[in-house]
């Protein structure tokens, strides 16, 4: 495949799964029809089946980039932080996590997304396997960003990473919904998330 067809492939894909999010938060995965997303994207059913098998593995991507892309964001601001000796001995954590998570793009229609996938992942045992099987991989991630944070600021913490990264996505995951139910701006969710953070992260370290 040359360079410009892999290019096309990708922007295909990447318009596929902008207007799925889109479409699956305003209506759920049950009431979006390929042919809704593939309208709402510009292309034609051939090209969405050309990029996916199914309506549930356009899901797992959705949920997989969203994930990926939260993370990039947490270890981009961590390494800013890094290199400006943010990290360093005597920081203090709980304001070193409020500011990591303030620079995230949490958003209502993100949220609802999410939601809607943990939803299907109810409903589908195989999707459900699935969905756990991406949500490790994160846990995973979350945790290495975790252990490069600790290190560098000579902290000490109670649990092992992978506990705390799993322990801190669950509070993200609940304080984000709540917000959107409540009718918090983008601001508003990203704040009330990473408070509730901070008051973990006083617990998680000794």
């Amino acid at each position: 495949m040359t360079t410009s067809a892999t290019r096309s492939r990708e922007n295909t894909r990447a318009r596929l799964l902008d207007a799925a999010a889109q479409v699956f938060a305003e209506v759920g995965l049950d009431g979006a029809s390929v042919e809704v997303v593939c309208e709402r994207a510009g292309f034609t059913r051939g090209a969405f089946y050309s990029n996916f098998e199914s309506k549930d593995e356009l899901f797992l991507t959705l949920a997989a980039s969203v994930g990926e892309e939260r993370v990039a964001a947490v270890r981009a601001r961590v390494e800013e932080m890094a290199a400006d000796g943010a990290l360093s001995e005597g920081c203090d954590p709980i304001e070193l996590v409020q500011d990591i998570m303030d620079s995230g793009e949490d958003d209502r229609l993100g949220v609802m997304l999410m939601s809607e996938i943990r939803i299907r992942a109810l409903r589908d045992e195989a999707f459900g396997a699935a969905y756990l099987a991406q949500e490790r991989e994160m846990v995973a991630s979350i945790a290495r960003i975790i252990t490069d944070i600790v290190a560098a600021g000579h902290l000490r913490l109670r649990e092992p990473a992978e506990a705390a990264a799993r322990m801190l996505m669950i509070v993200w995951e609940g304080m984000t919904v709540r917000g959107a139910m409540a009718g918090q701006d983008a601001a508003q969710l990203r704040r009330a998330g990473s408070e509730e953070l901070g008051r973990l992260v006083s617990m998680l370290i000794e």
